[in-house]
């Protein structure tokens, strides 16, 4: 299990709704469109953890904006909701991809920030983003995403390379649905509240499929570690599977669905100061 200090303390501030101070102005906003959720993250110009919010969403399906309108509003209601706690207008943001996806896809997901009242100022794709939280020079980041699996190749702090699959934590739903005979959102709720080695075994099929694409992919790359980030990483026991098949040494991050998240907010770039309220 990898630790990382600035993931625990942005976990605990987001489940106890609070804030760190920070100076003034000196502020930046990561969003990430995840297919499950919708997640804000504030870091200072330093890259500290101030603040974030996380909100279930179903706008977002591989990749692709799916409900515009709908990723608009959350959007625009949980930048809302931190201006309120941070006391701040919060006008600059970056945002993330999955890698190889169609540039109108790109396109889509900078539209929805920006129509949410933000200035985008970086789009990184996912597995990057995630690598510049965990500060990894050197592997490959496996982004195991609501709908997708992201895999971004690192060499000596440089990414050689991006691949994205569409297989990911939607999928162990429809098996965990129909395993239990629950609707899918009864099974994502599940999948959530339990890392138990009982649903990884239900989901085992779709997580070797995973490990697989993630073979077949570094293939002859000369990879030593894989680090498995994103909320369907979290199970307990995933990193033998996945050492298993690929052969490769395997590592999970903790507070897996806020890497990618905080990796976003510390990739802002350009203005970076938001205007304190009266």
């Amino acid at each position: 299990m990898i630790k990382n200090k600035d993931l625990l303390k942005l976990s605990n501030l987001i489940k106890e709704n609070k804030f760190v101070d920070f100076k003034d102005g000196e502020l930046k906003v990561g969003v990430d469109l995840g297919t499950a959720n919708i997640v804000l993250v504030v870091t200072d110009v330093n890259d500290n953890p101030i603040a974030g919010l996380i909100r279930r969403a179903k706008v977002v399906r591989d990749g692709i904006v799916v409900d515009y309108l709908e990723a608009i509003k959350i959007v625009k209601d949980l930048k809302e909701e931190l201006e309120k706690l941070l006391n701040v207008e919060l006008i600059y943001a970056a945002c993330a991809i999955p890698p190889g996806i169609d540039p109108r896809s790109v396109k889509a997901i900078s539209n929805v920030v920006e129509s949410a009242g933000f200035i985008v100022t970086n789009i990184i794709d996912e597995p990057t983003a995630a690598a510049k939280t965990l500060r990894i020079k050197n592997g490959a980041i496996v982004d195991l995403g609501g709908g997708t699996t992201g895999i971004s190749l690192m060499r000596d702090g440089n990414v050689i390379g991006t691949w994205d699959e569409p297989t990911g934590g939607h999928h162990m739903n429809l098996t965990i649905a129909g395993y239990y005979n629950i609707g899918i959102d009864d099974a994502e709720e599940l999948k959530i509240k339990s890392n138990s080695r009982e649903i990884l075994t239900i989901v085992k099929p779709v997580l070797e499929k995973m490990a697989i694409i993630v073979k077949n992919v570094l293939v002859n790359k000369d990879v030593q570690a894989l680090y498995l980030v994103g909320g369907a990483s979290n199970f307990d026991g995933i990193e033998d599977l996945f050492e298993k098949i690929t052969g490769i040494k395997t590592y999970r991050s903790e507070e897996a669905l806020l890497v990618t998240p905080l990796g976003i907010s510390k990739s802002c770039i350009g203005g970076k100061y938001g205007k304190q309220h009266d």
